[in-house]
């Protein structure tokens, strides 16, 4: 159930943290978004999957922010998020499960 919950909120971060810059046009107001909803997860990804996936994780998370940027210019800004919150939740699922016990 966890993993559920920690890729909903790296997929909310993402695509709400978006929603919020454009409609608003105040970018620091969607960067909240991301960097609460982020630290959400993180806390989760830390839980389930330990400390080095959950940086992983949180890694790939902000290089997905980063990447939206210049996807944007090819291809427009929602199509560019809805692809980079897919690469984002299919890692969430993948990696951000449980951890092996030693």
């Amino acid at each position: 159930m966890s993993r559920i919950m920690s890729t909903g909120l790296a997929k909310t971060g993402l695509l709400l943290g978006y929603k919020v810059a454009r409609d608003t046009g105040n970018r620091q107001a969607g960067g909240a978004v991301l960097a609460a909803c982020g630290l959400a997860a993180f806390i989760i990804w830390k839980k389930d999957a330990g400390t080095a996936r959950a940086a992983a994780l949180t890694g790939a998370y902000i290089a997905a922010f980063g990447a939206a940027h210049p996807l944007a210019k090819k291809i427009g800004g929602w199509p560019a998020v809805f692809t980079v919150t897919g690469v984002m939740a299919l890692a969430s699922m993948v990696f951000g499960g449980h951890r092996k016990k030693p």
